[in-house]
């Protein structure tokens, strides 16, 4: 999802720059809610104002709304199917090829961040070894990671 978005956003409508995205992006993955559906309604809210903000929200979720009620329906009817449990199965690597790949154009963004590549790919893997290998909650990752990186962007971007 993360990838379509990004290119929608950037590439193919101009919306917003790649810095632009990163930035509102990291807001709406520390607002409650799904994180595509705050930064429908932050950019909903930036150019057309509450309107914008409730248009975005309403064609985020009437959609898919349908979309997977009727999904819901199909895989009653035929999740007991080999070829669907397959399906699925390969539909979870394209969603890991995708989300990888929005990394690698992402990380170009971080050339310009005022901490510099190396000490971001730091708090990077110290993020992914949090997660993945301590199993630490996120809360915890984001107040440890999240806050150090703030503090030590503020304090390069202060006078």
């Amino acid at each position: 999802m993360l990838a379509v978005v990004q290119r929608e956003l950037v590439e193919r409508r101009g919306w917003l720059s790649n810095a632009e995205f990163v930035e509102d992006w990291a807001v709406a993955q520390t607002m409650p809610g799904p994180n595509v559906v705050n930064l429908a309604i932050m950019i909903g809210d930036r150019y057309f104002g509450w309107r914008g903000a409730a248009a975005a929200l309403a064609g985020m979720l009437a959609f898919p709304l349908v979309l997977v009620v009727a999904l819901a329906v199909l895989y009653a009817q035929w999740a007991d199917r080999p070829a669907v449990a397959g399906a699925l199965k390969g539909m979870g690597a394209v969603a890991a090829g995708l989300i990888a790949g929005m990394a690698l154009k992402l990380g170009a963004s971080l050339r310009s961040h005022p901490l510099g590549w190396p000490l971001c790919v730091a708090l990077t893997a110290a993020t992914v070894v949090a997660m993945a290998v301590l199993r630490w909650p996120l809360y915890a990752i984001l107040a440890v990671w999240g806050g150090l990186a703030c503090v030590l962007t503020w304090r390069k971007l202060a006078p």
